[in-house]
């Protein structure tokens, strides 16, 4: 083990996961509503500003970061080599890596070029990478990998036939890498991080530097052309890291017994941390702007500063007041995440194949609004049965 941490399940942990994945398909939803107030929508690439929804994706690899030390700890607890260990990290990142780039191109798909539309192509992929990546629990190994073998060859053949763009010519690629293929990149670089420091606090916030100083260095004039050119590629998934670090320092304040932190000393910790991060944020948006779709380190620090708050409250509450019946309602998706975010895709392309559309009513304003909450939190409950007729994803 790297670090002493507390075993079992973390329910603030969970909790935290499970809201931000209701919030994340409610923001997905709402996307398409027309007519909704301006705190609701993404703040624009060239704005100095954020909304909560621009909050959502940081949260996500904040609760990654979170998870890190545990699930490592967790393999090297069990007896996991170093090499079986770095097998899991890269087949983790290549499953995630995968799942970003298909669900990017499902909405490119040219039908008449592809042989299917784009709707069909679409299910089929996610039943597809739910046959590679469901949880079986049969007595024999061998019929899980043989479900898990239809869904690989099925994912091949939905490459090889895929065309997209107006006139059918572009292959599968990563036009962009995918919310998941993004969270990818920022786990890969964690873990990595988190393995050369052996698990340190202090090297893990030095490395939190390290990445917003990278971003910075990518975006100077002399990194932009020439022979270092290339290095400016990976800016954004260096900030991305950046916020999975804060969420795995975070994890190590609460949790790592060897730090022994407790009561006041805690307190004190964490609210320095916090203060730290958004101090920084401040320093540096005058120079950096607020910037979701930039990436900006004052966009990183700002939004791990907002999750340090949540987190800790949610801390509060139900593990040290133990508050916590309300959780339940979302721990089917604090527990089985990657279902809950590709289930609204799914129900998306069942009606658009079915031809099922909505009243135009649902598709603005506060009607348009209140359907996405609603279906947000029928999802939820959809996710909960899908979990009991054992249908459980992991990566």
């Amino acid at each position: 083990m790297i670090n002493n941490l507390k075993t079992g399940r973390i329910l603030s942990i969970d909790a935290f996961r499970g809201i931000t994945i209701l919030v994340m398909i409610f923001v997905n939803s709402v996307a398409g509503v027309s007519s909704i107030p301006l705190w609701m929508q993404h703040a624009h690439g060239n704005e100095d500003r954020m909304t909560f929804v621009d909050v959502v994706f940081p949260a996500f690899l904040f609760i990654v970061g979170m998870s890190i030390p545990f699930a490592i700890n967790s393999r090297l607890e069990k007896g996991d080599t170093f090499w079986q260990l770095q097998r899991h990290i890269i087949w983790r990142t290549l499953g995630l890596w995968v799942l970003g780039i298909f669900m990017v191109n499902a909405e490119l798909v040219n039908a008449a070029a592809t042989g299917i539309s784009g709707a069909a192509w679409s299910l089929l992929f996610y039943i597809c990478a739910i046959l590679v990546w469901n949880v079986y629990k049969f007595k024999t190994s061998w019929i899980s990998w043989c479900f898990k073998a239809v869904g690989a060859i099925g994912l091949i053949i939905l490459a090889v036939i895929f065309r997209g763009g107006e006139d059918g010519t572009e292959r599968l690629s990563p036009q962009w890498w995918g919310i998941l293929g993004l969270i990818g990149w920022a786990y890969l670089y964690a873990c990595i991080i988190y393995q050369v420091f052996k698990g340190v606090a202090g090297g893990i916030m030095l490395m939190i530097a390290v990445c917003i100083g990278y971003y910075i260095l990518c975006k100077q004039p002399f990194m932009q052309q020439g022979e270092w050119s290339w290095l400016t590629l990976q800016s954004r998934n260096a900030a991305h890291t950046a916020i999975v670090l804060s969420g795995m320092l975070l994890t190590l304040f609460y949790f790592d017994d060897d730090l022994g932190l407790k009561g006041s000393k805690l307190v004190a910790r964490v609210m320095g941390y916090f203060s730290l991060l958004l101090i920084a944020g401040v320093v540096l948006r005058p120079t950096y702007k607020l910037s979701k779709i930039q990436a900006t380190p004052s966009w990183c620090l700002y939004c791990s500063g907002i999750c340090v708050a949540i987190f800790s409250l949610l801390y509060f509450l139900i593990d040290v007041k133990h508050i916590s019946k309300w959780t339940a309602f979302f721990r089917p998706a604090g527990s089985n995440p990657l279902l809950t975010y590709i289930l609204p895709d799914i129900v998306f392309y069942g009606m658009l194949l079915a031809g099922i559309g909505l009243p135009a009513v649902l598709g603005e304003g506060l009607p348009g609004i209140a359907w996405c909450a609603f279906f947000a939190v029928i999802m939820l409950f959809l996710v909960k049965g899908l979990n009991k007729l054992g249908i459980r994803l992991q990566l």
